[in-house]
C-alpha cells in the first residue's frame, strides 16, 4: 500500500487544514464544511494525474483539438455522515463518476471492545473501475477497512484510493496489515497526526468532523 501525505509539500492545503483545525473558525459550520470540502478538491486534483489517460478529439468552432482525458471508471464512495463534503470535493473534480454511499458507526461490544457496524449500503458494481472512498478522519482505520470490505462485495476494483485529510501512523499501520499491503491500494492524507488518544479521537486533530459538519448528535446511550 502506497502512502501519499500531502502535507510533506508546501501548498495552499496547509491554509485549508490550518482552519478546520481552528477552534475560532470551526464556530462557522459553513466555512469548516467547505474546507472539507476544498481538500477533497485538491486532493482530486492531485490524484487525477496518477490516472490513465487516452486522447480525445473534440471539435472547436475552427479546426478539431486533441485533449487527454481520463479514461478510467470512477467509483467515488464515502461513509455517512461526516465524509459528504470531502465526498462532495472530489466530486466537484470527478463530475462524471458513479457514487457509492455506506453507513457505519462506531459501538462498544459485550467484551468492552470498540467495533464498526455498517448498516446500509447503496453502490454501482466496482468490477474493474477505480475505486476512491472519502472518509475525514481516519483515526483506528477500522471505518475505512469495514467501508472497503463492503465495498468489495460489488466487485473486484483495479485501484483503490483511501482518501482522508487526517491520519494516524496507527490507522495507517492497521490499513497496510488489513489490505495485506496490497500494491493495489494508495492511500491519501493531507495530513498525518502523531496521537491516537484513549477514546480513540486523533490529537492534534480538529474533534468531531461530523459535528463540525452537520450539528452534535443525540447517542442512543443519551435517551437514558
Amino acid at each position: 500500500m502506497k502512502v501519499i501525505n500531502l502535507s510533506e509539500q508546501n501548498s495552499v492545503l496547509n491554509q485549508f487544514l490550518r482552519e478546520i483545525r481552528d477552534v475560532n473558525i470551526q464556530k462557522d459550520p459553513l466555512r469548516f464544511r467547505r474546507n472539507i470540502e476544498r481538500i477533497g478538491e485538491f486532493m482530486a486534483m492531485e490524484l487525477s494525474k496518477t490516472l490513465n489517460y487516452e486522447p480525445v478529439q473534440v471539435q472547436t468552432p475552427l479546426d478539431v483539438a486533441t485533449v487527454n482525458t481520463i479514461s478510467d471508471q470512477l467509483v467515488l464512495a464515502t461513509i455517512l455522515r461526516a465524509g459528504m463534503p470531502l465526498h462532495h470535493g472530489f466530486l466537484n473534480i470527478f463530475d462524471r463518476a458513479e457514487n457509492a454511499f455506506l453507513s457505519a458507526y462506531r459501538r462498544v461490544n459485550k467484551q468492552g471492545e470498540l467495533e464498526i457496524v455498517a448498516e446500509y449500503m447503496a453502490a454501482p458494481s466496482i468490477d474493474g473501475k477505480t475505486l476512491i472512498v472519502a472518509d475525514p478522519m481516519l483515526a483506528t482505520g477500522m471505518s475505512m477497512e469495514v467501508g472497503y470490505l463492503a465495498l468489495l462485495k460489488h466487485g473486484q476494483p483495479v485501484h483503490t484510493h483511501l482518501c482522508c485529510a487526517i491520519a494516524t501512523p496507527q490507522s495507517i499501520e492497521y490499513m497496510r496489515k488489513a489490505l495485506n499491503d496490497s500494491p493495489d491500494v494508495t492511500l491519501w492524507c493531507a495530513a498525518v497526526d502523531p496521537v491516537l488518544n484513549d477514546k480513540k479521537y486523533i490529537v492534534p486533530g480538529l474533534g468531531d468532523a461530523g459535528d463540525l459538519c452537520y450539528g452534535v448528535k443525540i447517542h442512543l446511550s443519551d435517551r437514558n
